[in-house]
């Protein structure tokens, strides 16, 4: 899988005043109180929301890969996403759920969730976000299976276009024996629909 995590990291003061004649054009005032310093405040964020442009996930596994004589399936549950929608650069969030059934070795639990983040810190869309998680942990961790639900809440639905504020979008990814076993895709589905905490 092509990775393009070495993009340059561009020019702040660009989006600056990219951002100052943006809020010209909605038909504000950019110099006044309390607009003098967005452009600026702006700039940091969206180089924040957007760092894992800037992150490798071969770095954020290397070293986390353990021999291990375990073969049952491993869970981490309710990892929180935030990320961008690259059609209306407006926030979706909600939770994460990876599973793996280790084939001779393990990754570090706390690496999975930075493996997540890598996906969610760029701008995106849902269903790729997913499978770009599972297929990362395939290729990578080269698991007898991997599974991945993303259940999340986009605002481009919540406050504009269809304005359905309960709406919560559901995407799974399924590789290896999550895909092909009914038993361990089923196992896995069960568990995260019964947790105790709320879905999102």
């Amino acid at each position: 899988m092509k990775m393009h995590d070495s993009r340059p990291a561009g020019d702040s003061d660009a989006i600056e005043g990219l951002i100052h004649r943006i809020l010209g054009e909605l038909g504000e005032d950019p110099s006044r109180e309390g607009l003098a310093r967005t452009p600026r405040r702006v700039a940091k964020s969206l180089r924040y929301l957007t760092c894992g442009y800037r992150q490798d996930p071969d770095k954020v596994l290397n070293g986390a890969l353990f021999s291990v004589g375990y073969d049952e399936m491993v869970i981490v549950r309710d990892i929180e996403v935030f990320s961008l929608c690259e059609h209306h650069l407006l926030p979706f969030f909600g939770r994460c759920h990876v599973a793996y059934i280790p084939n001779r070795r393990v990754v570090g639990l706390s690496k999975i969730p930075r493996l997540v983040d890598v996906f969610a810190r760029r701008l995106q869309v849902q269903e790729r976000l997913t499978t770009q998680v599972a297929e990362t942990i395939m290729e990578k961790v080269r698991p007898r299976g991997v599974g991945v639900v993303v259940e999340a809440r986009h605002l481009c639905m919540i406050m504009r276009g269809v304005e359905k504020q309960n709406s919560v979008a559901v995407t799974s990814a399924m590789l290896g024996c999550f895909r092909h076993n009914a038993q361990t895709r089923n196992e896995f589905l069960n568990l995260v629909r019964n947790r105790l905490p709320a879905t999102v």
